[in-house]
Order: C-alpha cells, then sequence, then structure tokens
C-alpha cells in the first residue's frame, strides 16, 4: 500500500503481482518471463512469488501460445501471456480473430475467453523495425476483442487489473518507449480503472487534442506550449480504442469546435480515422475546423538512425494545431 514513484513497467508488474495474490487461476506464460522475467523485466519475480506452475516459460513459439491461451481461458484459467514485440504478434491472429474473439458468440455464453495478451508496441528504443510497430488498428477491427493501451504507470496498473478481470479477451498493448519514462506515485492498493473509457488528462476550451499510448507524451508537451500562446488546449488519453469511449470525445469536440488527433500508428486506416469519422457523424455542425490528423507515415518503422523523423513530433502537433486554429 505504499505511494512511491514507479515506471510504467514497474506499474505493470505490480498489477501482475496482484491479481496472481487476489485469484489463484490468474497464471503468466510467455518466452522468458519466467527465469528471466520477460525481455523488459515486467515479469520479473513472479516466479520467485507464484512458482513455476503458475509463471511459465515457453518455447519460441507464437502461434503455439496463441491457441493454448485460448483453451486455458475456455476451462476456467486466466492466462496473460506475453508476446515479446508487437511485430511478433501475428503469428497468434489465427487462434485470435477465429477463436478468441468469437468464443462468447460460438457457444452462445456458455464459454468466455478471459484472457489477456500484453505486448510491447512502438518504436523510440532504438530497435528494429518488428520491435517497433504501432498496429492496434488491426485489432480494433476484430468483433468480441478489447483493445487497451495506458499511457502512464497509474493507468497501465489500473487498468491491466481490469484486463484480468474482463471475462472476455484483451490485448493489453504497452508503449515501450514509456517503460521507464517519467515515474510516478502510484499506491498499490489494487484499485480498478473502467475500460471503455477516455480519460481527459487536461481540461480546455480552444480545440480538443485525442491521443492514446506513447504519443500521449508528445501531445501534452504541445498542450504546455499551447498553453504559453494563450490557447487552451483539452487533452484526451483515448486508452482503450476498441470499443471507443465516443461521448467523451463528442462531448469535447461539441466544446472546443476544433479537434486534433494524435497517433504513432500508419495514417491509413488508423484508429484516427475512425474517431474523426465518428465525430463528423456525431458533431459535424459544432466543428470549426475540420478535424487533422498527425500520425506516422504508411512506412515500416525505419532504423534507429530516422525514428526520430517517423515518430509524430510536438512541431507536428503544433502545424496541425495552427491549422485548425486559424481556419476561416
Amino acid at each position: 500500500m505504499n505511494n512511491e514513484k514507479v515506471s510504467l513497467l514497474e506499474a505493470v508488474n505490480l498489477a501482475m503481482h496482484r491479481a496472481m495474490a487476489e485469484d489463484d487461476n490468474v497464471v503468466v506464460l510467455g518466452e522468458d518471463v519466467g527465469v528471466n522475467g520477460g525481455v523488459f523485466r515486467a515479469t520479473q519475480g513472479l516466479r520467485d512469488s507464484f512458482g513455476f506452475k503458475r509463471v511459465i516459460d515457453s518455447p519460441l513459439a507464437e502461434t503455439m501460445l496463441g491457441g493454448l491461451v485460448v483453451g486455458m481461458a475456455a476451462q476456467g484459467l486466466k492466462p496473460v501471456v506475453e508476446i515479446q514485440f508487437m511485430g511478433f504478434i501475428y503469428a497468434t491472429m489465427e487462434h485470435l480473430v477465429s477463436h478468441a474473439s468469437r468464443l462468447r458468440n460460438r457457444t452462445r455464453g456458455r464459454l468466455s475467453c478471459p484472457m489477456v495478451l500484453r505486448t510491447p508496441m512502438g518504436a523510440g528504443i532504438r530497435a528494429p523495425e518488428h520491435h517497433s510497430e504501432s498496429t492496434e488498428a488491426l485489432f480494433a477491427h476484430i468483433p468480441g476483442l478489447r483493445v487497451v493501451i495506458p499511457s502512464s504507470p497509474a493507468r497501465a496498473y489500473g487498468l491491466l487489473l481490469a484486463a484480468i478481470d474482463d471475462p472476455d479477451p484483451v490485448l493489453f498493448l504497452e508503449p515501450t518507449r514509456l517503460y521507464r519514462m517519467n515515474p510516478q506515485p502510484l499506491m498499490d492498493d489494487g484499485k480498478r480503472l473502467p475500460l471503455d473509457t477516455c480519460f481527459t488528462l487536461r481540461e480546455g476550451s480552444d480545440l480538443t487534442l485525442i491521443s492514446w499510448g506513447a504519443s500521449v507524451h508528445e501531445t501534452l508537451q504541445a498542450a504546455d506550449a499551447l498553453a504559453e500562446r494563450g490557447v487552451s488546449a483539452e487533452v484526451i488519453d483515448v486508452a482503450c480504442v476498441k470499443p471507443l469511449d465516443l461521448d467523451t470525445l463528442e462531448a469535447s469536440v461539441r466544446k472546443t469546435g476544433r479537434c486534433v488527433i494524435v497517433h504513432e500508428a500508419p495514417r491509413s486506416c488508423g484508429v484516427g480515422a475512425e474517431i474523426a469519422a465518428s465525430l463528423y457523424e456525431r458533431a459535424l455542425l459544432d466543428l470549426q475546423a475540420p478535424i487533422q490528423r498527425v500520425t506516422a507515415p504508411d512506412i515500416p518503422p525505419p532504423l534507429y538512425k530516422l525514428e526520430q523523423l517517423y515518430i509524430p513530433a510536438v512541431a507536428d502537433i503544433l502545424h496541425a494545431c495552427d491549422t485548425v486554429l486559424t481556419f476561416a
């Protein structure tokens, strides 16, 4: 019950410790999660606390892991599986799309699939391309999957606990470059945060900035820069990109009349496009300027020499803000 400063990575670890202590059905598995504590050490100490039967090192076989956790979840366990990087998640898609997401519907509610698939996502740690993906939109398109992306230690802790409680499958995507950035005070009290809910990080009246994951960091910096110019920006962390809390987003845009959406994923068919389309449907007559999107380009993540050109920067966000603020 301390209130020490912890990183997002440590918050994830605390949440798994808490969930496993509360419920013997929660098990953790994945490549190197036991002896080594995971590729980023997110599962460090779990095997010492809960033993090898509940913290299971697997072979290097993502396809097998995807199928295994569906079976475990269908039979009453609550597996939390780690995929080492988001670029390795595609081998699990057969099981996620064809089985995990459909199990409740297929069995008319007789079975559910209370599994969590955790994976680091995004660029910014000088890693190769398959270690730097942001492809949340692929999974947001699938009915039956919940897609959660925390942007701070507190939200990582509360949302992961809620995801483990959820009776249906959750993809929990952890922004890699936030893992050790900006530790914050956190009370390890087991408090869950609501899923399917946006978080308003900053109130404002002149425009709405919408983001999630790692890009929330640059979005808040942009809001600070705007404040120095006398512009009041409301900042919203989407947090759960599927399903979307469109009511919160609509209310903000109706209030401010202007909107900029920021995400690290490629532009085409990104979650930002879905948010923009929904806001046009719901609040077109309240908008005073076309919605702007600030995203990564439609290319694979580059090697680290060009990484900072790929990730949306504060200057990019400010340019989009100027576009909506000066639209006539």
